[in-house]
């Protein structure tokens, strides 16, 4: 007996006498549904693996490689404890937005999720903060 079948007879079953026309359009409206959520899902499933959508807005392959940067020599160091870091994309998009302030080199790790900046200059913790957040990621603590 096929899945289509069995819920047309437990329909049938469960339905006054002389509705079984109108729970066969309901079984059949309820397999329509199921059908299109399915192919949706196979559809981002297909894209997240290819590296074009998902997780960490996208994008086709692997991030580029983010070089290190070279500053001065170093006068103060940070280490940031983050949040919300999932991938290697995610963890490119926080060293770029770090570096992309003057005087600031960073490292970033996904596992544990944490960012080590050095820099040349004095960097305000807010400044740093704010690179991070605004590209989506938490900043749970800075020491």
């Amino acid at each position: 007996m096929q899945p289509i079948q069995s819920l047309s007879l437990l329909a049938d079953a469960a339905a006054p006498a002389g509705t079984a026309a109108s729970s066969k359009v309901g079984v059949a409206i309820v397999v329509l549904v199921f059908a299109i959520v399915f192919a949706l899902a196979v559809r981002a499933a297909l894209r997240h693996f290819k590296g074009e959508g998902g997780c960490c807005g996208g994008g086709a392959g692997a991030p580029p490689p983010v070089a290190d940067k070279a500053i001065g020599p170093a006068v103060a160091r940070r280490e940031l404890a983050l949040g919300g870091l999932h991938c290697m994309k995610c963890v490119a998009r926080v060293k770029a937005a770090l570096e992309s302030l003057p005087g600031v080199a960073a490292e970033v790790t996904l596992d544990p999720q944490r960012a080590v900046v050095r820099m040349d200059r004095e960097v305000p913790d807010e400044a740093l903060r704010k690179a991070v957040e605004d590209q989506g990621f938490q900043v749970l603590s800075i020491a």
